[in-house]
């Protein structure tokens, strides 16, 4: 039924406003508005429809995750821009002083955006060929 389908993913926000402003600003993604929607235009035409909701509540896990070539890069990039990353308890042994947690995976460092959603930045790990 649904194998051909264009499938999107959503997540609601509190404030459309300082959400467009956030992600096309701070983030630099692509955005559109249209009808109270805020829709992000993410490479390979995945989009990522944003719908208010006024008693919105954050999830507690991460709802986004942005791959990057290099995380220390991203974070010092980000952080001029305003953008604190969070700093988890139970992962503390394994996070640096740059709140990136290489316990386990990918080296990832998580952070929100206005209306308290988790995303994180998780650096590409290269394939090594032996």
């Amino acid at each position: 039924m649904f194998e051909t389908t264009k499938a999107f993913s959503g997540f609601a926000v509190n404030d459309i406003a300082a959400a467009k402003d956030f992600y096309g600003n701070t983030l630099g993604l692509r955005v559109s508005d249209a009808d109270g929607l805020l829709t992000l235009h993410i490479e390979g035409d995945r989009d990522i429809l944003v719908y208010p909701k006024p008693d919105h509540t954050p999830a507690t896990f991460t709802i986004l995750n942005f791959p990057v070539h290099d995380i220390e890069d991203a974070i010092e990039e980000l952080s001029r821009k305003g953008v604190r990353f969070e700093r988890y308890p139970q992962f503390d042994a394994e996070m640096g002083d740059k709140n990136i947690f290489r316990g386990g995976g990918p080296p990832i460092a998580w952070f929100t955006d206005p209306a308290g959603n988790v995303l994180s930045v998780l650096e590409e790990q290269q394939l090594v060929s032996s």
